[in-house]
């Protein structure tokens, strides 16, 4: 099957989502370059978010204020539910995407592998066995909660399985990578579906 990636209709979106916890501002444009701009005082979350970018052709802006001097959850679950809905404003009804994404990708002795579907139906099944608690003093944990986020918000089933790691960094970079290229698939245009809602039911 050819895919194509071209913009059927503007499909970008901003969306603030204010909190006593956080207030946070995500853009995205779906038929993007892969440009990234973020400002939320977690780093590594921000090296992650990059590579959704990066690997899915994605333009994302994310700028966050949170309770960082309590912890980095409340901020990280936040973006996760932001950038949600602001994927699910930008896909619009759905109409000629493929609908299904998925990628595997290593990172030396690391592998991921990510499934996602734009069911309108929110599923996470995340199978992760970190090596470390921590990378960089970050609390690898949260990484469910920002797909947990995600997932509730753009209302896709989203499966994150690692096959194989030692490196805890390794393995969750391979699962953002695979995770931004798993979107970019599913995206994209399907050109024997043209205008059509890619499901039996008619609608998603």
């Amino acid at each position: 099957m050819t895919l194509v990636e071209r913009p059927m209709a503007e499909r970008k979106a901003t969306v603030e989502r204010n909190t006593l916890e956080t207030r946070i501002t995500a853009t995205v444009n779906l038929d993007g370059s892969g440009v990234a701009e973020f400002e939320t005082g977690v780093p590594f979350l921000e090296h992650m978010l990059d590579q959704i970018a990066r690997h899915g052709l994605i333009d994302l802006k994310v700028h966050a204020q949170g309770d960082l001097h309590i912890d980095d959850h409340h901020t990280v679950e936040d973006i996760g539910i932001t950038l949600g809905q602001a994927f699910a404003r930008a896909v619009g009804d759905k109409k000629g995407i493929l609908r299904y994404g998925h990628a595997y990708v290593p990172l030396d002795e690391a592998l991921s592998r990510v499934v996602i579907d734009f069911s309108g139906r929110p599923g996470l099944e995340f199978n992760v066995p970190f090596t470390r608690a921590a990378v960089g003093g970050f609390d690898v944990d949260l990484f469910m909660e920002f797909f947990q986020g995600f997932v509730n918000h753009a209302l896709v089933t989203l499966h994150v399985d690692n096959l194989r790691g030692d490196n805890s960094h390794h393995q969750i970079e391979t699962v953002f990578k695979a995770f931004g290229r798993a979107l970019r698939m599913a995206l994209s245009e399907d050109p024997r579906m043209a205008g059509v809602t890619p499901s039996t039911k008619g609608v998603l």
